[in-house]
């Protein structure tokens, strides 16, 4: 599977992936409503805990808006739990085991750090309109810049 390159307008791309809680939670589920999507590399690491509780502070803006929102790594379930648990997360955790999803959304792909040259995801994030559509995408995006973004995306849209 090739990567995707989004922009604002175009389709969010579906999906169906395990949640935290041992549930699936599908994109389409939201339909009517705003979905903040991000994408973060892996559980409990900082830049990652950063973004995920930027999220998690920032829920009653959120909310107000409208919107939920649902972290995506390939970590699995159990470490999802984990993470949550241990950060007080207020939203689905979501397991892209086989970086189906994170290709989709074109944020998987080759990396590179201290000399190693990897496969992983990118941080990033994408705001999903109530029709199902983009209205914001921000791929390659610092965790703390991530969070203010979206939030930002959401009044300015909302």
């Amino acid at each position: 599977m090739t990567a995707a390159t989004l922009s604002i307008g175009d389709p969010a791309p579906d999906f169906a992936l395990p949640s935290d809680d041992g549930g699936t939670v599908r994109l389409s589920d939201f339909r009517g409503r705003r979905v903040i999507v991000f994408f973060y590399p892996k559980d409990d690491t900082s830049g990652c805990t950063r973004q995920a509780c930027g999220f998690r502070d920032r829920q009653p803006d959120i909310a107000a808006r409208g919107a939920v929102v649902l972290g995506i790594s390939p970590d699995g379930v159990a470490s999802h739990a984990r993470f949550k648990a241990k950060h007080g997360l207020t939203f689905p955790l979501l397991v892209d085991a086989d970086h189906a999803v994170a290709t989709a959304y074109g944020v998987w792909g080759e990396k590179s750090m201290y000399g190693r040259t990897y496969m992983g995801i990118t941080r990033s994030h994408f705001v999903v309109g109530p029709d199902g559509r983009l209205e914001d995408v921000r791929v390659k995006i610092g965790p703390d810049e991530s969070v203010a973004a979206a939030v930002a995306a959401l009044g300015a849209t909302g």
